[in-house]
């Protein structure tokens, strides 16, 4: 079977935020942000704390969105010629094998250890 595409940028950004949240150190570092802004947040209004922790822990946060959810992807995706290419996917009982104009790979199915899915595509 083969099947020929290639990348939306929109698609390919979207693909790109999730993988970076599907990170196991990604997941850890929004969980510790979110707990720190959350307890701040709660000492601050019950004049445990003064603002300063609090606006730390809300500008950390939002510095972390703005690069998982803007900075990472847009970056990543201007500086790989990969997403601009077009691709034609042949799907055998034992590889797979990619083709674009600048050559091919031939993959096993056993190569594929870990993968996921998002809208609109599958990360392997």
């Amino acid at each position: 079977m083969q099947h020929s595409f290639q990348y939306d940028k929109r698609k390919v950004l979207q693909a790109l935020r999730y993988h970076f949240i599907q990170r196991p150190e990604i997941r850890v570092l929004i969980i510790l942000v979110n707990v720190f802004a959350i307890v701040s947040a709660v000492l601050f209004y019950m004049q445990k704390i003064r603002p300063e922790p609090f606006l730390l822990g809300s500008l950390i946060w939002l510095l972390m969105v703005a690069a998982f959810w803007f900075i990472l992807p847009n970056t990543i995706y201007r500086r790989s010629s990969t997403f601009k290419d077009r691709f034609i996917a042949f799907f055998g009982d034992q590889e797979m094998v990619l083709e674009n104009e600048r050559g091919y790979i031939n993959w096993g199915w056993g190569k594929f250890s870990k993968w996921f899915e998002s809208p609109h595509f599958f990360h392997l």
